[in-house]
């Protein structure tokens, strides 16, 4: 008898996944867009549910948050692979997994300040933040330099600290325009053999 039940239960857990998977995805468009403390009515409205769908999820905001933070990282850190296997140049495939990850930048600031109670909660989040990213970033760069696209020597944590800090304020600041500093920042990686701009 349990295994007819079987499919049914696995078909109600996907199926709650796949709904928790459009919840985060509108709240992480709509903080990109607005800030971690836009209105919940703003993101059930994207998600197309009831805000009260929204808080069966995510009880507290802090919640949401943290949610959105950690599916993110996940999104970035697949993206990685993902880019490197199907885009023929690794210094491309580098500066898009960057643009994606400055979106993620985005749409993080405001987050110490929400979780400002529970600063040990946002040491873990920063933790495995750098847990899964960085090893991606580091193998995006390795295959841009085994490429010849870019010059060695630069480490992962140097390039992600340093989108990072470009990155400050530009949720803020609409004459601020972080993602371009940060293509002239991952143009600039790009490898020139004898200096002739080939």
């Amino acid at each position: 008898m349990a295994d007819a039940h079987e499919p049914t239960v696995r078909s109600k857990r996907a199926d709650a996944r796949r709904n928790e998977q459009t919840l985060l995805d509108a709240a992480s468009a709509v903080f990109v867009a607005s800030g971690v403390e836009a209105p919940v009515r703003d993101i059930a409205a994207r998600a197309g549910v009831g805000t009260g769908t929204i808080y069966r999820h995510f009880p507290t905001r802090a919640d949401l948050i943290v949610a959105v933070y950690r599916h993110q990282i996940e999104a970035c850190a697949e993206a990685g692979p993902a880019l490197l296997a199907s885009t023929p140049s690794p210094h491309t495939a580098l500066g898009q997994w960057i643009d994606l990850f400055v979106d993620f930048l985005v749409t993080k600031h405001g987050l110490a300040s929400v979780l400002r109670s529970d600063d040990p909660g946002f040491q873990a989040l920063h933790a495995h933040f750098l847990d899964r990213l960085l090893p991606v970033c580091a193998g995006l760069l390795d295959a841009a330099v085994a490429a010849g696209e870019i010059r060695p020597g630069l480490r992962a944590y140097e390039l992600m600290r340093g989108v990072g800090n470009l990155c400050i304020g530009a949720d803020r600041d609409p004459d601020y325009d972080a993602r371009r500093l940060v293509s002239i920042l991952v143009a600039g990686l790009r490898h020139h053999p004898g200096g002739d701009g080939a």
